[in-house]
């Protein structure tokens, strides 16, 4: 079965794209494999779960195929949830990565470690012609208090997920992917999806 994964973003098509092969054996190909440029609806969803629907079920309705949206965001505790579902965006209209993490650790300031818990959410739709089915992946961890490492993306360098000394810019993309939100999500997705594709193939 091959799946269309709906995001223009290139780390997050990669790191999604290795996963889904190795947990489902998959054909996984990104937008900028489609013969004709589609654009990403845009995401003004109040939650990641709306925003991981938008973006499946806007793309499944445009090409006819089975389509993985993921809709991911960080949550501080001492900022009350922020960025969440605005943590791509979270310093303004052109915002960078690197941009988003200075203004986390602005925001957070001196505040010591027990003061910096975090949990990283990720949400994926899966939309065919007959089914959505949605799935959640959760880590818990803390914020740095500087950025460390080159790996990952988005707030991988300052993100330090339980249990690790290292953020998850420090680990290789296997360590990241063995225990990562989006990992996870894609776990449940997985158990979720199991007898239902068995009852297609069957």
């Amino acid at each position: 079965m091959t799946v269309l994964l709906a995001t223009h973003n290139p780390h997050k098509a990669e790191e999604l794209a290795a996963m889904l092969r190795g947990s489902f054996g998959l054909e996984v190909i990104t937008m900028r494999d489609l013969p004709v440029e589609i654009d990403e609806p845009e995401e003004d969803g109040a939650t990641l779960e709306e925003n991981a629907y938008i973006k499946a079920r806007t793309i499944q309705t445009a090409t006819g195929m089975t389509v993985i949206a993921d809709d991911t965001g960080l949550e501080v505790d001492a900022l009350n949830g922020a960025p969440g579902v605005f943590s791509a965006r979270f310093s303004g209209a052109d915002a960078t990565y690197e941009s988003n993490c200075r203004l986390l650790l602005e925001r957070l300031g001196s505040l010591p470690t027990d003061r910096r818990t975090a949990s990283f959410r990720s949400v994926l739709c899966w939309c065919d012609p007959f089914r959505t089915v949605m799935a959640e992946g959760r880590v818990e961890g803390t914020i740095a208090e500087e950025m460390r490492g080159s790996e990952g993306f988005g707030y991988d360098p300052l993100f330090v997920p339980q249990g690790e000394n290292r953020t998850f810019a420090e680990m290789s993309a296997e360590e990241k992917n063995g225990i990562s939100h989006r990992g996870r999500a894609i776990a449940a997705l997985q158990t979720l999806l199991a007898p239902l594709l068995a009852d297609a193939e069957g």
